[in-house]
């Protein structure tokens, strides 16, 4: 299994976990989750993944961190 496949198998791990919390709750932690305990190669590497194998929580929680990471990234000052 490439790393690749590991980091989305822990991203829909992670989103399943919270799944329970109900949709936007799980989206919200699963998003906290990996914002607050990946390092930021695991997680540019999994905004590069795309997002077809994960779940549909996941990848929300991911859309929601690409859109933070973008706005970080293109702040001047």
């Amino acid at each position: 299994m490439s790393n690749a496949a590991k980091l989305v198998m822990m991203a829909n791990q992670i989103a399943r976990n919270f799944a329970v919390q109900g949709e936007d709750k799980a989206v919200a932690e699963t998003a906290r989750h990996i914002l607050d305990f990946w390092d930021p190669r695991m997680k540019a590497q999994l905004f590069s993944c795309g997002e077809a194998d994960l779940s549909p929580l996941a990848a929300r929680a991911v859309a929601r961190l690409r859109t933070k990471e973008e706005g970080v990234s293109g702040r001047s000052g």
